[in-house]
């Protein structure tokens, strides 16, 4: 199923700012600001709005159908992805939703630039004042009360009647940034759990960590079957890594673990980096960042041979309250070629976003996914209270891992180093308050469901999508950090982990004359025995055991962990 956002008819208002008594519907509104956030007033009407337009695609069914029809081999399309033009024609708005905006824009003398090449998405720069008068908002300047941060946001925004069912979204309207202590987006970095000081780039110094106190690479393709040899060299095949929040992945760290960690793979292998946003990769003893050395020594240490992109998205946000995610998912989509698996190890709750800018950020993975690209998500570390463990009384899913074009990874944990894996408490796992199961999950979920029974009825949507989708190993994970070796945990440790598994994959199959995996959620939901079905454990939170593992799809594990040679034998 496509999400097309629903058109909120609640009033009908008029304003004078455009054509005379030209009746106003209410598009989005929300009761009041988050928790944490103080009303200081109403803005500046001088101040500038820096707003984003999402215009109604003209058949976004049409490319989720052909997504589906690429990712199942009983379709006489499998493998078949779609080119940049042909998603283009899919998620190009009508001649009649252009006309329309274009009239808007003309009868009130605004300037907007298209931000997509399929002219779905727009950009524009109004005062507050005009803003207030064209959408019937009233903009305030909100205060975030543990960061100090502001922002200009108005509880509700509404539309000309003239451009419904040619608007999905105005943004930044009622979305507000969910910001930590510090002021930043997404979730946090993995935990520290144990230091073991400072390396050189000689392998004889590095400390002895047994596969049963910390897990490196070797100890991972032990567990998962994975072969310490090149993968194949082919055109085409890499992994792209995604960097928030000035989180820099540091050349030197990356050498001393290789040296010490991977003995495979040459120390003086390295990845690329692409910039956004004003992102950079500055390299310094302070400028380093444990999720983004995470994720760059699991990608390049673990998929040997295979191209590295290190993507960091910088703070001029152009989608605002999506942190940069949007902007990512769109640079990543004109990136050619195209990296074939793309990993990310930040999110949000999903309480934290409206239904309607969430289906935006979804579909536009859709179009990423139907070019062929497996986009990788972690699920989380607070377990059924959402990314962080939190104080709640309603289980709290996380977004994007509940799209269903994204790859939901959860986390697993190993008992001395060695299988079997159980179910990590820290993975975040459940079902989405906004998208539905999809199809190529029903079963999946109902047989879950069914074996459940009353446990934790009333704290879950039942019909909504499930996630995680996969889990690997996401505990007592051996990291380099400022020169100094270190275990963490999280989620954000199994999904460039299972990335770096695709990738691999990836690499045998092109260089035997097939196509990448792609779109990997239909191809595992329905074929049996394909990974490590983890059934023990359970993602406490909320005062509760949370979901317990089980056999099958479960949403504290999904359908289990890498299994690499039946990946391999996938058609």
């Amino acid at each position: 199923m496509t999400f097309l956002p629903g058109l909120l008819i609640l009033s009908l208002i008029t304003h004078s700012f455009s054509s005379p008594l030209s009746p106003l519907i209410v598009r989005e509104q929300i009761p009041s600001a988050p928790l944490g956030f103080v009303d200081n007033g109403p803005a500046p009407a001088s101040s500038l709005l820096n707003l984003r337009v999402s215009l109604v695609s003209n058949n976004l069914p049409g490319l989720e159908n052909a997504l589906y029809a690429a990712a199942n081999p009983g379709s006489p399309s499998y493998g078949k992805y779609l080119s940049a033009q042909q998603v283009q024609t899919f998620v190009s708005p009508t001649t009649d939703s252009l006309n329309a905006f274009n009239s808007f824009l003309n009868s009130n003398k605004i300037t907007a630039q298209p931000m997509s090449a399929a002219k779905d998405w727009w950009n524009m720069t109004l005062s507050v004042e005009k803003a207030n008068s064209l959408f019937g908002a009233q903009y305030s300047t909100f205060t975030e009360q543990n960061s100090g941060k502001q922002a200009i946001r108005t509880l509700s925004y509404s539309i000309p009647a003239s451009l419904k069912g040619h608007i999905n979204v105005i943004h930044p309207t009622v979305n507000f940034p969910q910001l930590n202590s510090k002021g930043e987006i997404g979730l946090s970095a993995p935990r520290v759990q144990t230091k073991f000081g400072q390396l050189n780039s000689s392998a004889s110094t590095a400390p002895a960590i047994p596969c049963s106190e910390g897990l490196t690479p070797p100890c991972l393709q032990s567990l998962y079957g994975i072969p310490s040899t090149p993968a194949p060299s082919v055109p085409n095949n890499a992994i792209a890594v995604s960097g928030f929040v000035d989180q820099f992945a540091q050349d030197q760290d990356l050498e001393l673990y290789l040296a010490n960690f991977v003995p495979n793979i040459n120390p003086n292998t390295s990845f690329q980096t692409q910039v956004l946003d004003g992102g950079a990769n500055t390299q310094g003893p302070n400028d380093g960042g444990i999720e983004a050395n995470l994720d760059i020594q699991y990608t390049v240490g673990m998929a040997n041979n295979v191209p590295t992109i290190f993507v960091s998205v910088g703070d001029d946000f152009q989608d605002d309250d999506l942190a940069g995610s949007l902007d990512l998912i769109q640079f990543v989509g004109q990136m050619d070629p195209l990296p074939t698996v793309l990993t990310t190890s930040y999110g949000r709750d999903e309480d934290t976003i409206t239904s309607d800018l969430a289906i935006e950020l979804c579909n536009a993975i859709l179009q990423l996914t139907a070019r062929g690209t497996s986009v990788l998500f972690a699920s989380g570390d607070g377990g059924v209270s959402g990314g962080q463990s939190q104080d709640c009384t309603q289980f709290i899913p996380t977004f994007p891992a509940g799209c269903p074009y994204v790859t939901s990874v959860g986390a697993t944990a190993t008992t001395n180093g060695v299988g079997p894996e159980t179910a990590a408490t820290l993975s975040s796992g459940g079902f989405s308050n906004i998208f539905p199961i999809p199809s190529y999950q029903t079963n999946a979920v109902k047989n879950y469901l069914s074996t459940l029974g009353e446990t934790n009825s009333g704290l879950f949507n039942a019909s909504g999508r499930g996630f995680p989708d996969v889990s690997a190993v996401g505990q007592s994970i051996v990291i380099v950090d400022n020169a100094e070796a270190e275990l963490v945990d999280g989620t954000s440790c199994a999904s460039p982990i299972f990335a770096s598994v695709i990738a691999l994959v990836n690499a045998q199959r092109m260089s035997s004359g097939k196509g990448p995996l792609g779109f990997l959620n239909p191809l595992l939901y329905n074929t049996s025995d394909i990974l490590n079905d983890i059934t023990s454990g359970s993602n406490p939170g909320c005062g509760t055991d949370g979901f317990p593992a089980s056999i099958g799809w479960d949403p504290v594990t999904g359908l289990g962990t890498p299994n690499f040679n039946s990946l391999i034998g996938l058609p």
